[in-house]
């Protein structure tokens, strides 16, 4: 008996900490549903497999503990069958583990708002303000700003670390955003991302005079700095593709238009370098290219001048996407900012 009271007790132990192991797995405290119906494309593909595809900020080993532990239900029945081959016109309905992470406070940080509905905020971020909150950069983020204006009704997708953030722009890079008020809008929205059908364009000043092309590579996380990532033509990484047309030369530095095929991290940055262009004022790329633009005497004045620009010249100047609740398309354009501004003029003026 005694044995066996104290293999109950064992087994007791072991469940309690399993339980524990899930509850930090996923950090849980409250859920939402996503209503997936399957279309012919997804037909006959496991149902894990699927719901890793159409949410696509959880693993597929996730997706499989959310069906493991009845979190995926098919006609308003837990469904628990990861391998089950998915039928069109079939319809499920995941309860997502919402992650409750350090709840940041708002901030009367002013924002540019271009547009605003019930559904979605259009930002014109400015340079030097970071998106979301990370380490060294915990406060006076674009999150904390949104917070404070938006009263704490954003989308909850990405946690409380990200509340509304669909996509992010690098601190030094300015222009337009679009934020996410709610979670089915920011499922549609992430979703347009993700197939490439939204539509941007950036204003860049770059180094040299590069001519019209569409640039195409892959990358990936640079294997020494983790800060950084790198471009190749080996398939290794996610594709990208960037269209560049020149649109003024001033010599030795130019203004060039850049649309986005797809939107992967550090992508104009990397491919403007790739073409020996550097970004002006790219700290972290192509800084062993710049040293070359000042050998001709008739631009060294202007190289001065631009190898001290303090920040990179790089700005979203347009957004357009299907807005998920007008259904329609919609389309925003945003102005070159003062600082790049003023820059041109010098270069046009000398």
């Amino acid at each position: 008996m005694p044995y066996i009271r104290a293999t109950k007790q064992i087994i007791i132990k072991i469940a309690k900490k399993i339980t524990i192991n899930w509850s930090i797995f996923f950090d849980m405290s409250e859920f939402y549903n996503i209503k997936i119906t399957i279309n012919k494309e997804l037909s006959s593909l496991r149902l894990d497999k699927v719901l890793s595809k159409k949410i696509d900020k959880l693993s597929r080993s996730q997706i499989k503990i959310l069906i493991k532990n009845g979190n995926v239900k098919k006609n308003n029945n837990i469904f628990i069958d990861s391998s089950y081959l998915v039928k069109e016109s079939d319809i499920f309905y995941v309860q997502i583990i919402e992650n409750k992470t350090t709840k940041y406070k708002p901030e009367n940080i002013k924002l540019d708002i271009v547009y605003e509905d019930d559904d979605l905020i259009i930002i014109n971020k400015k340079s030097g303000i970071v998106t979301h909150p990370a380490p060294g950069n915990e406060t006076g983020t674009l999150v904390q700003a949104l917070l404070n204006h938006s009263a704490n009704k954003l989308s909850t997708i990405n946690g409380l670390k990200r509340p509304g953030i669909v996509h992010r722009l690098d601190k030094e890079t300015s222009g337009l955003m679009v934020v996410a008020k709610n979670n089915s809008t920011h499922i549609e929205l992430a979703e347009q991302f993700k197939i490439h059908s939204i539509t941007r364009k950036y204003h860049a000043l770059v180094w040299g005079v590069p001519k019209n092309q569409t640039i195409e590579g892959y990358i990936e996380r640079n294997k020494i700095n983790r800060k950084k990532m790198s471009f190749n033509k080996k398939g290794i990484g996610k594709y990208s593709k960037t269209e560049l047309t020149l649109k003024q030369s001033f010599g030795n530095a130019s203004i060039v238009e850049c649309k986005l095929y797809t939107g992967r991290t550090h992508q104009v940055r990397l491919h403007l370098t790739s073409i020996n262009s550097p970004l002006l004022g790219d700290k972290l790329y192509g800084k062993s290219k710049i040293n070359q633009f000042g050998k001709d005497k008739n631009y060294f004045n202007k190289f001065l001048m631009l190898k001290n620009f303090s920040r990179q010249a790089l700005h979203a100047s347009h957004l357009g996407f299907f807005h998920p609740t007008l259904k329609k398309n919609v389309k925003f354009d945003s102005k070159i900012p003062d600082d790049i501004t003023n820059l041109i003029n010098f270069l046009v003026k000398y």
